[in-house]
């Protein structure tokens, strides 16, 4: 049973909408930051997708190096936001824009 290429792309499209909606809608640095990551996932469906359809390999090494690029953007920005929490007791994106000099 062979699944179509287009069906992958419906899916990717629609994790990557979930992935925006949620970035644009919610205040919270660890929702944005579990957001992102499944906008990342979405353009590593993708990737592989057609990586598959046109047989070449190339779409499926850039999916290890965006995965690389995405656990080093979760680690620093984890480190930032437990550093953060520990200093004003909030992840609110809202009150971090105070930061700013």
């Amino acid at each position: 049973m062979n699944v179509p290429v287009a069906w992958y792309l419906v899916v990717a499209a629609l994790l990557f909408g979930i992935g925006a909606y949620g970035l644009l809608t919610r205040r919270s640095a660890l929702v944005m930051f579990m957001c992102i990551e499944l906008m990342l996932n979405a353009v590593n469906l993708t990737f592989v997708s057609f990586s598959r359809t046109l047989g070449d390999v190339a779409g499926q090494a850039s999916v290890f190096f965006v995965m690389v690029v995405a656990a080093a953007e979760v680690t620093v920005g984890l480190g930032i936001v437990v550093a953060v929490f520990r200093r004003r007791s909030s992840t609110s994106v809202d009150e971090l824009s105070e930061l700013h000099g």
